[in-house]
């Protein structure tokens, strides 16, 4: 019997990716990108030969932004589309033409026409970048056709620099080309091209010879194209196995690869980006970028710690996953976490420190490779000059006090050595010097440590060793002792300056996580976003000390929550601040998106959205920038704002929806007793008057005494149900206000009972009231009504001729004041819920009522700042209890004061 083979199933990430991939584009307008490996190859003249064919199909197609450079045939293909206007930029006396992408946007074509996508935008725009532009566009849901040449993709970008000797600055990350929706290869052989440049359709002619000379070599074209077509053709296998893995399609499925590149401050660090993203695109693998925090990054000048910066955010516009660990020995934490991780592959960097420092040290590229087992390990080197900064940099020179001091220092102890000389042998002396090596070692470090040690040893054979004041050694035995002294010295103003360096790190750090444990205590004390606000202000202000603000939505736009004095929130700061709103993404200075801004805005990003924006100003006097943990910091302080004011917005939410949920409840409840409980009586009396009133009908004066008094009885049952409604509403509204005066309890007890009057007729009622009770402060009116709920509740609902128990006791600062009765009590899973809204016990013979007095009782009661408890009694029956505190209750106290005051 042949046996049927199951259908394989897809796999769970590729269906996950495909269901990405159309929502994204479901959201988000299609990008094709014209790729060629060239200027000249054609790229402008198919999109828009592309772009009529979408014209022709019914299409709105816009020319957002156009380079013909001249070209006749490309300029015939742009007569009859729709042009955008566009915007004219003056920088330094020259005016420059860029893209209107407010005008675009505004338009909203079906599909915009933007060439150059590498293009670098003129200052003062939107985005630094054309490609920021286009994912602007495309996020409003417009189609954009494009174009770039291969060696503006940022991971080929030093690959075409060796090639052509050229130094490519505009670049557009990877990610851009890799979610596009089709790329298409503009191929033209380069004997072609190169005819093309001769026949002036690249360039004018002075340009052109200038190209031939750098640029358009046949050597470089050829491999310009190759590095096109092997980038496509690995795109287009990427695709194929997408397809396969949604598809169910068998193949070789091999384990997924996983690259770590591992940097430093070295200059080589975005050349171990950019190989690392390679290598990661052809083995379809997740590219991992590590930085080894230590001890002496805290020793790093700026223009070092500025490179790490920037190597990070290179990686992160390739599309790399950034890591930053502390720890004291680079090599190991790497491997730990390469293992940890599963990682295939490590990326280290040649090391470019002295020989004598390796042999110092130890090389880690050779540690990682010798502690790498399975994993393969690829070591680059060569070197990259590192960029020219945008901006100045601030140096840092270290401090000559420590070393001043180190000289004094071994100074007085040479002192101390020749006072003491006489009294104890000069090899003993040795150890005064390395008491004082190590002493400076750990109040300032390793460098003036050595310098003592050095100091030290020629101080040792001046003053100290004979013959003395004399750099001669008679005995061969002190040149041991001054090599020991020396190496000694060396050895512990190493160690000591290590852990010197190593316990600052742990102190800085520990001041930041002070810093986030202290707004998270604030945070989490902070029960509404005003309070979350004024925390953020407060812990940002005392940690950045520069000025902040917080902005939260209000319908379309953004209101100030919180602004520093010192904050420039003009509107072109606040028209940054809503970009990162609505965007969700940081801008302002020091970012890519509008980095003129005084400003740097931080979207407050949570699972259900964005609920704000976090400003912080740039200093108003210089340039700098937050340094790489600043902004961490920045961000994590971001991260728990938003958290923060999620919760008390979500608390809000569950706060309206329980007050909707009780006025349904409350509405539901008022209709069915309109329906039944007005209903009844009216319907009583109106038969009673009708038939009073009815001509035709003989009643005899007892029987229409009857009727009256059964009408007059629904009247005032009437009256009394429309009463309890409208203390209920005045109740829950806060309407009622207490008149305080300090009552005795006898009083307010007799007071009860007399009004009462005929309705405990055959009624036992037995007072007790303990002796000396403290008068309490109540609205005396008021707390009559309830007890007469009280008392009335427990005449109606209990058997006829069985006694009322009414005590009154002193307990625990409190008067308790209870009315018990011997009915037929309460069911137990019904005695929490007597005093609810609207809630009956159905019995038979049931007297009526909506169930409404009860609760009018335990507001006025909770109003005084008291309780009301109900119990079953033993032996049948119910006992409610009321408590009352000797003191008045705090809401009236205030408004008492309030009054007073006024």
């Amino acid at each position: 019997m042949a046996r049927v083979l199951e259908p394989e199933r897809p796999r769970p990430e590729a269906l996950l990716e495909q269901a990405e991939t159309e929502e994204r584009h479901r959201r988000h307008g299609k990008l094709k990108v014209f790729l060629g490996y060239a200027a000249g190859v054609g790229k402008t003249y198919a999109m828009l030969e592309a772009a009529r064919v979408q014209l022709a199909h019914g299409r709105r197609v816009m020319l957002a932004y156009v380079e013909t450079h001249g070209r006749a045939e490309t300029e015939a293909l742009v007569q009859g589309l729709e042009v955008l206007p566009r915007r004219r930029v003056e920088y330094r006396g020259v005016v420059l033409e860029e893209l209107d992408l407010d005008a675009a946007l505004a338009a909203s074509p079906e599909l915009a026409i933007v060439d150059e996508l590498a293009h670098t935008n003129a200052p003062g725009s939107r985005h630094p970048k054309r490609y920021q532009d286009v994912e602007e566009i495309l996020a409003a849901g417009i189609d954009v056709y494009t174009t770039l040449n291969v060696q503006h993709i940022e991971s080929l970008n030093d690959v075409v620099a060796q090639i052509t000797g050229v130094t490519v600055r505009e670049t557009v990350p990877d990610r851009i080309v890799e979610t596009a929706d089709e790329v298409e290869l503009v191929d033209v052989s380069p004997d072609e091209l190169m005819q093309r440049l001769r026949e002036g359709k690249v360039y004018v002619p002075e340009q052109a010879t200038q190209a031939v000379q750098k640029f358009f070599r046949p050597g470089n074209l050829t491999a310009l194209r190759e590095i096109a077509l092997r980038y496509l053709a690995g795109r287009v296998d990427h695709a194929m196995r997408a397809y396969m893995g949604a598809h169910a399609i068998s193949g070789p499925w091999p384990a997924g690869e996983r690259v770590l590149v591992c940097i430093d401050d070295s200059p080589i660090g975005e050349r171990l980006v950019r190989a690392g993203r390679r290598l990661a695109s052809g083995l379809d693998a997740e590219l991992i970028v590590l930085h080894v925090e230590t001890s002496r990054d805290a020793a790093l000048s700026e223009p070092a710690l500025d490179r790490i910066a920037r190597t990070l955010r290179l990686a992160e516009e390739l599309g790399a996953r950034t890591v930053t660990l502390p720890g004291s020995d680079p090599a190991e934490e790497i491997l730990r976490y390469a293992r940890a991780q599963n990682v295939s592959k490590i990326l280290v960097g040649v090391s470019h420190r002295p020989t004598w420092y390796r042999w110092f040290r130890g090389s880690a590229a050779r540690r990682i490779l010798a502690g790498s087992g399975a994993m393969d390990v690829y070591v680059v080197g060569g070197s990259v000059d590192a960029p020219a900064p945008a901006r100045p940099v601030r140096v840092r020179t270290a401090p000559r006090a420590p070393y001043l001091y180190s000289v004094v220092i071994v100074g007085l102890v040479t002192i101390g050595c020749v006072l003491v000389r006489p009294f104890i042998a000069p090899a003993n002396l040795t150890m005064l010097y390395l008491l004082a090596v190590v002493a400076v070692a750990v109040q300032w470090g390793t460098g003036p440590a050595v310098v003592a040690a050095t100091l030290g040893v020629l101080a040792y054979d001046f003053f100290v060793v004979p013959p003395r004041l004399s750099f001669d050694v008679t005995d061969t035995q002190y040149l041991l002792t001054f090599a020991a002294l020396l190496l000694v010295g060396v050895v512990i103003s190493n160690l000591a300056g290590r852990v010197r360096e190593q316990a600052q790190a742990v102190r800085r750090r520990e001041a930041y996580t002070t810093m986030l444990y202290a707004l998270s205590n604030d945070l989490a004390a902070a029960r509404d976003v005003p309070s979350i606000v004024d925390a953020v202000a407060r812990q940002m202000a005392a940690t950045f000390d520069r000025d902040i603000t917080v902005l939260l939505p209000s319908g379309e736009t953004l209101r100030p929550a919180f602004v520093a004095p010192g904050f420039p929130l003009d509107p072109n700061e606040l028209a940054v601040a809503t970009y990162a709103f609505r965007h969700g993404e940081p801008a302002g200075y020091g970012t890519d998106t509008l980095p003129g801004a005084r400003g740097r805005y931080l979207p407050l990003k949570t699972a259900q959205g964005v609920v704000g924006v976090l400003g912080i100003r740039r200093p108003p006097d210089t340039d700098e920038p937050l340094t790489p943990e600043q902004r961490r910091l920045v961000q994590a302080f971001a991260n728990q704002v938003a958290l923060a004011i999620e919760r008390a917005n979500l608390a809000d939410v569950s706060r309206r929806l329980d007050l909707s949920r009780e006025t349904e409840k409350l509405q539901s409840a008022l209709l069915n007793s309109i329906s039944h409980d007005l209903r009844t009586p009216l319907a009583s009396i109106t038969g009673a008057l009708s038939s009073v009133l009815d001509a035709d009908a003989v009643l005899d004066a007892p029987t229409r005494r009857e009727l009256l008094e059964a009408a007059r009885e629904q009247a005032d049952y009437l009256n009394r149900l429309v009463g309890n409604l409208l203390e209920m509403t005045r109740l829950g509204g806060g309407a009622v206000k207490l008149r305080l005066e300090r009552v005795d309890i006898e009083d307010l007890v007799g007071a009860v009972l007399t009004q009462m009057g005929d309705t405990l007729d055959g009624r036992d009622v037995r007072i007790v009231v303990e002796p000396n009770l403290p008068p309490i402060p109540m609205d005396f009116v008021l707390m009559i009504q309830a007890l007469l709920t009280i008392v009335d509740n427990a005449v109606r609902y209990t058997p006829p001729n069985t006694p009322i128990d009414v005590r009154a006791w002193y307990e625990e600062g409190e008067v308790r004041i209870q009315i018990g009765d011997r009915g037929p009590g309460v069911p137990p899973n019904e005695v929490d819920r007597i005093f609810d809204k609207f809630h009956r016990i159905r019995r038979p013979g049931d007297a009526g009522g909506v169930g409404l007095g009860l609760t009018i009782a335990a507001g006025i009661v909770e109003l005084h700042g008291g309780r009301i408890l109900a119990e079953n009694r033993p032996g049948g029956g119910l006992a409610v209890t009321v408590v009352l505190p000797q003191t008045a209750p705090r809401r009236s106290s205030e408004a008492d004061a309030a009054a007073a005051g006024g």
